[in-house]
């Protein structure tokens, strides 16, 4: 056991030392495989940490119950210094009693000279409550007539469900991926009876409730000079079958080139990948769209559109991807690459030192990313584009490396677009990222009920999204919001929204 013990640790120890050195790389030329790597080992690192922790608490009761002193490890572990936990939480008291008498002498005058607090941090389990309004009813001795106050607010007309309920129970659907089936089995665990109809029912009204300020961020979104758009499959339930839908997305996020305007994200549904879809949503839209190279976005970008073509910007991590996996010196290793494209690493490696040089100048304002673009990143790129042409004219149009080509050289235009506008980034990950949490749901709910359910799921993914982008609370925010949308004024419904949200807040702490 001790030798397992100490080869277990021995592995801890590379495994931080491996962590480190990726790390310290990172900073430099970043590489998916290194990334992937590193999520692997801190997982490995993760479960072995937890093992090593185990056998020592097991090791330190068998020694204690011998009475013998633990022996000391080869490779001792330095384990992570905790944090105090926050000041805002509520503190306890346990005053645990002091002896009545002096364990040396006996003697009974003693002396308090002070105390040592240790902190441990506990959990409340979940409580539920039933909130009573009682209207009483008073008669008029003179009259008659009987008077009662009127009844109180509802989220929802006819409702039971408190807004904080209301709020718990979409944020666990379509925050944290938890369908309502397995929600109705948790809530009946604690107790409380919520059939899976009921909850629907909720949901299904707390969506039209909510859609105003769905339209409200997507006017917020489009009036951005520069959005990010992407797509993914959403498999919907059909007759006999599972179709594939489509959920959308659009962001609108200025902090890469210094803008001080909230970012947003609005998602749309669709049951098919047709290009009608995003001219639709993109409807007015003049700016720039930063995006994969979909050919549904095409008619974006004619001349001829109706209020002026859209401005097309490529995404360059898409671009890397094509060369990356003909490089993957893992995909190799597993077989599953036959050999490693020479061309292609080199490629991948040129367009990292590109990222390098983007990293740096993210957050600045566009002169100033447009000077160190002219200074740094142009003359990366032309040497990139010449190396291209150079080496793609001795590859065959049916080599893998050579399409990974023209699908750059093709597009140069677009791809280079960034060198003349300090706007645009040189990637689409922000639409990437905002789609990540609908390819992880997928996992848990296998698929959308209906299109009417993918409608709802987008109304709700906008404002969950959009609310995380803020740095807000999505449950709380919602709980808020919840409860006062029926009563607030029409005209001023945009101070609901999570930025407006946030902002109130603060002004009530301060």
């Amino acid at each position: 056991m001790r030798a397992e013990a100490t080869g277990a640790e021995a592995l801890i120890t590379h495994l931080r030392l491996t962590i480190a050195k990726m790390r310290r790389e990172l900073f430099g030329q970043r590489s998916e495989h290194k990334a992937r790597l590193l999520d692997q080992m801190e997982l490995q690192l993760e479960e072995l940490e937890a093992t090593a922790a185990e056998d020592e608490l097991a090791a330190e009761k068998t020694a204690a119950a011998v009475g013998e002193t633990p022996p000391l490890s080869a490779f001792p572990r330095n384990k992570p210094a905790r944090k105090p936990f926050p000041a805002h939480l509520p503190r306890e008291r346990v005053v645990l009693p002091g002896p009545d008498a002096c364990a040396c002498c006996g003697s009974t005058r003693l002396a308090k000279l002070g105390e040592d607090v240790t902190e441990t941090l506990e959990v409340v389990p979940r409580q539920w409550k039933v909130v009573q309004y009682v209207r009483e009813k008073f008669t008029c001795r003179d009259c008659e007539k009987i008077t009662q106050v009127p009844a109180p607010f509802h989220v929802l007309p006819r409702g039971f469900a408190g807004p904080s309920l209301l709020a718990m129970i979409l944020f666990e659907k379509y925050g944290q991926h938890q369908p309502l089936n397995r929600q109705s089995e948790r809530y009946a665990r604690e107790g409380i009876a919520l059939s899976l109809s009921t909850l629907a029912d909720q949901v299904g009204g707390c969506a039209a409730l909510l859609r105003p300020l769905h339209d409200l961020i997507r006017a917020h979104v489009l009036a951005g000079n520069r959005v990010h758009g992407d797509e993914t499959p959403v498999p919907v339930l059909a007759k006999g079958q599972t179709a594939t839908g489509r959920a959308w997305v659009y962001v609108r996020d200025d902090r890469p080139f210094g803008g001080h305007d909230p970012p947003a994200a609005v998602f749309f549904y669709s049951r098919d990948r047709a290009g009608e879809h995003a001219e639709r949503h993109l409807h007015g839209y003049g700016g720039i769209l930063q995006a994969d190279c979909y050919a549904g976005f095409n008619r974006l970008y004619e001349a001829g559109r109706k209020g002026g073509p859209i401005t097309e910007a490529a995404c360059w991590a898409h671009a890397r991807r094509k060369f990356f996996v003909l490089a993957d010196v893992t995909a190799k290793a597993r077989g599953k690459l036959a050999v490693i494209a020479p061309m292609a690493f080199e490629a991948v490696k040129r367009i990292d030192a590109i990222f390098d040089v983007e990293r740096k100048i993210n957050g600045r304002v566009p002169l100033e990313r447009l000077a160190e673009r002219a200074l740094r990143v142009a003359p990366l790129v032309a040497d990139l584009q010449i190396w291209m042409r150079t080496e793609r004219a001795k590859l065959s149009r049916h080599s893998e490396v050579a399409k990974a080509m023209d699908y750059m050289l093709k597009r140069w235009e677009t791809f280079a677009r960034f060198l003349s506008d300090g706007r645009i980034c040189l990637t689409n990950n922000a639409a990437e990222r905002e789609l990540r949490g609908i390819a992880l749901g997928r996992k848990a709910w296998l698929f959308a009920g209906s299109d009417r359910g993918g409608e709802r799921a987008a109304v709700m993914y906008t404002l969950i999204q959009t609310a995380k982008l803020n740095d807000v609370d999505p449950q709380a925010w919602l709980a808020d919001v919840l409860a006062r949308i029926n009563d607030h004024n029409i005209r001023t419904l945009d101070q609901l929204l999570p930025w407006n949200w946030k902002l109130s807040a603060q002004k009530l702490v301060a």
